[in-house]
């Protein structure tokens, strides 16, 4: 018998319509094993529930700070969010059974198989809740089911779960170790065994790169890429998602510092034609 685990997630997003084939749902799953230094969804790098507050908008009226149990530190108890006058608190984190989460993929199910579309799994890294995400798939399996990912992760728990999937979308962000490592704190000799195997096999797949200037958006970054997925098979494109100096925005909200080691003010250079040589379909959005 397989025991069931629970999983955190901190959004569910509809009518997505960039995050694969169709209409769809997209799930954000709670916690990433990354830092990259670019990262717009600062409320998914913990694993845990957190309170997100609009601290700018705050006038300091003091109703949370009168039922807040925990002064030393917040727990995410949720018992400033009802009394907060401006409604500028929330807790960024719901946990769930992998049936309760199936359970709302498949109300509006029908709808989204109708218009092409199905479910994306996305975060933070959904690799990091393996075990919820192998068994929230399969409680869907007339669903058609994606996962965006940076394929940080083992080899097994990587193959276990593409084997349940439909499409896979993958970031591939730097080539080079050092740099990956200087960029996201970790290396990259995972994510390129991962991208490896999706290019031996017959799953399709989107190779998705976060252009980030003066980071990754050089002439050799894009031609290493390129190398490395060219004659994949299942390969279905490229897509290029330029840096968007509003990536900062959140951190505020979660008691976090956007410190970015890059001049975000810097255009980024979009070199698709490096894509078009290799033959490999790309577009930028």
């Amino acid at each position: 018998m397989v025991q069931e685990v629970t999983g955190v997630i901190f959004d569910i997003k509809e009518f997505a319509v960039y995050d694969g084939p169709g209409i769809r749902q997209t799930v954000f799953m709670k916690g990433c094993p990354l830092r990259c230094n670019w990262c717009h969804n600062p409320e998914g790098l913990s694993a845990q529930p957190q309170l997100m507050v609009s601290a700018a908008s705050c006038t300091h009226c003091g109703a949370c700070a009168a039922v807040c149990q925990h002064p030393d530190g917040c727990v995410a108890c949720g018992q400033c969010i009802s009394v907060c006058p401006l409604r500028l608190r929330r807790i960024a984190g719901e946990r769930l059974s992998p049936q309760q989460l199936a359970d709302r993929i498949l109300e509006n199910d029908d709808y989204y198989a109708a218009q092409g579309g199905g479910v994306t799994f996305s975060g933070g890294e959904p690799l990091m809740q393996a075990a919820f995400l192998q068994q929230t798939l399969d409680l869907l399996p007339h669903t058609h089911k994606a996962i965006e990912t940076s394929g940080y992760a083992d080899a097994d728990v990587f193959d276990a779960v593409v084997k349940r999937l439909d499409y896979v979308m993958m970031d591939v962000k730097l080539v080079d170790d050092a740099l990956h490592q200087r960029y996201t704190g970790v290396s990259n000799q995972k994510i390129l065994r991962n991208l490896k195997s999706l290019c031996q096999g017959t799953l399709p797949f989107v190779v998705r790169i976060p252009v980030i200037p003066g980071v990754n958006d050089s002439v050799q970054n894009f031609e290493a890429t390129a190398r490395l997925i060219a004659d994949a098979p299942a390969l279905q494109k490229v897509e290029l998602l330029p840096y968007h100096k509003t990536a900062g925005a959140k951190y505020e909200m979660v008691g976090k510092a956007y410190q970015p080691l890059f001049h975000t003010e810097q255009p980024v250079a979009i070199h698709q034609e490096i894509f078009s040589r290799y033959q490999i379909r790309s577009e930028v959005l």
